[in-house]
C-alpha cells in the first residue's frame, strides 16, 4: 500500500510516515482458534470432520499439540481431516512422565486453545497436566466439567490435572454458565458429547468469538437450540 515499515519479524517496528497509501488486495487468515476448537469437537463427539482452507503453514504447533492428545489427523490440500475415533490416547514425555500442555507466546501454543485441549482430554485415555500461565482465572470453569462427571484436579488457579475417562463414563448434561469466551466453547463441546440435555447461560461470551456457531454446528448434525 506504500507504507514504510522496517523491522518486520523482529520485536521492534520502525514506521516512517508517508503522504498517502494506495489500494491493495489481502486475504484474511482463517481463525486458528476456531480450527483448533473443531479438532477437539470432532474427537469428543466421535465425528468425522474435514476442516477446509485452514492455512496449514500458519497453524504453528496447534495440530501437533492435539496430536499428542491422541487425535489422528490427515493434513493435506490445506485441509485437516479428523476421522471418527472411538478412543484416543494421551502421549507421555520420553521418560514416561505425565504430559504437560502449557501456553506460550507465539510460536508456542496459544492460551486460547487450552480450554479446548482440557475438555478434549476428559474423554481420552491417559493423564495430562494443563498449565495456564498467561491469564488468571481461565481454569475456573472446570467445576462445571466436574459436575458433568469429568475427573479433573484443580491444583491451583493456573494448573489442572485431567484424568481421561477413555469413554468408559460419558459426561452428563447439566445447567451451566459460560464465564468467558474460551471456556464457553469448551463447555459447548462438552455438552455436545454428553448424555442428556445441557443448558448454557451467558452465551454472549461464545458469540463473541464464534459467529453463528449454533447454526453451523446444527448443519453438521448437532442439536442446539438458542433460547
Amino acid at each position: 500500500m506504500g507504507a514504510k515499515i522496517s523491522g518486520i519479524g523482529s520485536n521492534l517496528l520502525v514506521i516512517e510516515g508517508v503522504n498517502s497509501l494506495g489500494g491493495t488486495e489481502h486475504t484474511m487468515l482463517p481463525d486458528m482458534i476456531e480450527i483448533g476448537s473443531f479438532i477437539g469437537l470432532a474427537a469428543m463427539t466421535k465425528s468425522d470432520i474435514t476442516i477446509k482452507n485452514v492455512s496449514l503453514p500458519d497453524l504453528g504447533i496447534i495440530p501437533n499439540v492435539f496430536g499428542r492428545l491422541g487425535i489422528k489427523m490427515n493434513l493435506a490440500n490445506d485441509s485437516i481431516h479428523v476421522p471418527a475415533q472411538e478412543h484416543y490416547e494421551i502421549d507421555t514425555f520420553i521418560d514416561g512422565s505425565i504430559l504437560t500442555i502449557a501456553d506460550q507466546i507465539w510460536p508456542g501454543f496459544t492460551p486460547d486453545l487450552l480450554s479446548v485441549a482440557l475438555v478434549t482430554a476428559t474423554q481420552a485415555n491417559g493423564t495430562v497436566l494443563i498449565h495456564q500461565k498467561m491469564f488468571e482465572s481461565r481454569l475456573f470453569f472446570v467445576d462445571k466439567l466436574i459436575d458433568m462427571g469429568a475427573q479433573i484436579i484443580l491444583c491451583d488457579p493456573h494448573r489442572a490435572t485431567v484424568i481421561g475417562l477413555n469413554r468408559k463414563h460419558s459426561l452428563k448434561g447439566i445447567q451451566m454458565t459460560s464465564p468467558d469466551i474460551r471456556a464457553g466453547v469448551a463447555l459447548l463441546i462438552a455438552a455436545m458429547s454428553a448424555k442428556g440435555k445441557s443448558t448454557i447461560h451467558n452465551i454472549e461470551q461464545i458469540d463473541r468469538g464464534y459467529q453463528n456457531i449454533d447454526a453451523r454446528l446444527n448443519a453438521i448434525g448437532a442439536q442446539i437450540k438458542r433460547i
